[in-house]
């Protein structure tokens, strides 16, 4: 990065716990500058600093990998119910316009931070993630890149040394600014024990779905209204149990969480209660597997109680299970794990350059040899995981694409491991290749708009994935604007999707409880159907189908009963196509 190198940069290193206050005296300096960038690791961050500074009166742009909104498109919201609304919706719609000038402050996702500018104050928020093993590449390229006069670095003390060394590397000098939690935070003696002795303003953390939905609904049928959040939801989904929980007003004062909170939304926790300290991890290979939680993560979601202005400023925490109490008071009574290596992920440039001299290699081999062959100084840096990116590689390697497009087109933020964004992933890339613009129309058509609202939890999971699959849409828009045209009706469907994704999260008991009832209702027809047959007590032979697939599907999930009528409809269609031709054929 050889413009950074040119410049003489000033960097300072905010170290602190959760709710010390240091992104609030490094945003000091941003509102104060003449120009200035944040980056930060969610969308929700960036777009709370985009408020914050135009609501202070410091211009600035918001930039995520989905959207890009100008501060003149900042709409401040008044108190007038009516009014906020409309000025939500306007907002809510608002994407970048050509002949809007850039401000010159910008607030953004770690990821689309841009090295061509000059600013005279940078701020990248919780520095630590630059060890992380999928993203921590953003950071070091951050950290190294930014043309900026004054760089902030906020985070964990953990990763002090590693910057410090860094910083040698570059020849520059780093001052180190030590922050103390704000408020008390204490350990309680006893577990929770029995969800009957949930209170007011408790936070119960699980780290799996199905411990969302049992805790959830056990509390609610214990007479508490309970929000929930959890990392798959919509933006501004969370955003709005978020609200309901911290309203003084509401009703609603317990909620059930993942580690999602640890990070971005801002919550009035008088308690946290680890439901287990049992969560899956990646390793050093890409592959997940359970492990207790890390000191970093205890103490980040343990810091969410007691925070400072809120109306609990003293926090408390605990667990759920008497047998992990001591566990967690030892995790939380050490100090940040330390983070001894920067991340790292091959470019774009690298790859053409790998390709050129193997022009009959894929791209996920190429990958592969890049990663193998390349030398990395392991005191300092190591090879951030590239499975997510290899995946996607092979899945769309049959499909005709130029090196650049098929690059851009793997560094997708996509969850590989649900099957409907995959297979939308796929149907969009061929409809690229074959150079036609994948419009609102395509869209409706694929995700099947519009769409009831959910029923069961299987038809929640399914509107989270075909959230997933609109983001995916407007990420692409801005590296192909010619061939994903319709970015502001795109974004419409998305925020109709969010406001009845947000009401079946109102009504998530309900849907646990209808869940249940179907699946109730498949065994009892099944054995029901055994009876009926005589074969309720034969054990089936090997070769004997244990049950419909269609059905099976539909129970875990995967695939909506719409999905599959849309399924047997294209079937159908397929066999009425294949008897035509074979008639056609044996005439001839």
């Amino acid at each position: 990065y050889p413009q950074a190198r040119n410049i003489n940069r000033k960097i300072i290193f905010h170290a602190g716990p959760t709710n010390s206050g240091k992104t609030y005296h490094a945003m000091e300096k941003f509102l104060t500058s003449k120009s200035g960038v944040y980056c930060g690791p969610l969308k929700l961050l960036a777009t709370e600093i985009y408020h914050k500074s135009n609501s202070k009166g410091t211009p600035c742009d918001l930039i995520t990998g989905e959207e890009r909104r100008h501060a003149s498109q900042y709409t401040t919201l008044v108190d007038n119910s009516e009014e906020t609304d409309k000025a939500q919706e306007k907002e809510s719609y608002l994407i970048d316009e050509p002949e809007l000038t850039p401000s010159r402050h910008v607030a953004c996702t770690v990821e689309m931070t841009s090295l061509n500018e000059l600013y005279e104050v940078a701020i990248i928020d919780e520095i630590q993630m630059i060890g992380d093993r999928g993203r921590g590449w953003a950071w070091t390229r951050a950290v190294l890149g930014l043309q900026v006069e004054e760089l902030h670095l906020c985070g964990e003390a953990g990763s002090i040394n590693l910057i410090e060394e860094i910083c040698n590397t570059t020849g520059e000098e780093i001052e180190i600014r030590s922050y103390k939690r704000l408020t008390d935070l204490k350990v309680e003696d006893t577990a929770l024990g029995s969800l009957d002795k949930v209170r007011e303003g408790d936070c119960i953390v699980c780290f799996n779905k199905n411990d969302i939905y049992s805790v959830s609904r056990a509390i609610e049928q214990r007479g508490h209204e309970v929000a929930v959040i959890y990392g798959s939801l919509p933006p501004g989904t969370k955003l709005a149990q978020a609200n309901k929980f911290n309203d003084p007003d509401s009703s609603c004062k317990v909620m059930v969480a993942t580690d999602a909170i640890g990070l971005g939304i801002n919550l009035s926790i008088r308690r946290i209660i680890f439901y287990s300290l049992i969560k899956p991890v990646v390793n050093v290979d890409g592959d997940k597997e359970m492990d207790v939680i890390s000191i970093s993560q205890a103490l980040q979601i343990a810091g969410r109680a007691g925070r400072y202005g809120s109306a609990w400023e003293t926090g408390f925490v605990t667990t759920y299970k008497p047998e992990d109490l001591a566990t967690l008071k030892t995790l939380l009574a050490q100090p940040p794990d330390p983070i001894t290596q920067a991340g790292l992920h091959p470019t774009a440039e690298q790859m053409e350059l790998y390709a050129y001299h193997l022009p009959h290699a894929t791209l996920s081999s190429l990958m592969d040899i890049f990663v193998h062959l390349c030398t990395v100084d392991d005191s300092l840096y190591f090879m951030c995981n590239t499975e997510g990116f290899k995946f996607l590689a092979e899945m769309i390697q049959h499909v005709p694409l130029p090196l650049r497009a098929r690059y851009v087109f793997c560094c997708a933020p996509i969850n590989n491991k649900l099957p409907f964004v995959c297979a939308t992933f796929l149907k969009m890339v061929r409809q690229y290749s074959r150079n036609e613009p994948i419009t609102r129309n395509w869209m409706s058509n694929v995700v099947d708009w519009p769409l009831p609202p959910p029923k069961t939890i299987m038809d929640l999971i399914h509107l989270e994935a075909v959230f997933d699959v609109l983001e995916l849409y407007l990420w692409l828009s801005y590296r192909f604007p010619d061939m994903f045209p319709d970015v502001k009706l795109v974004r419409e469907m998305e925020s109709g999707l969010d406001a009845i994704i947000q009401q079946g999260i109102f009504q998530i008991t309900r849907l646990l409880r209808n869940s249940e009832q179907v699946l109730r209702s498949d065994t009892d027809m099944s054995e029901s159907g055994r009876k009926r047959s005589g074969k309720l007590h034969v054990q089936p032979r090997d070769d004997e189908p244990k049950g419909k697939l269609s059905e099976m599907l539909v129970a875990k999930g995967l695939i909506t009963p719409q999905m599959l009528k849309k399924l047997q409809q294209e079937l159908a269609t397929d066999k009425t196509d294949r008897r035509t031709k074979g008639g056609r054929n044996r005439r001839k």
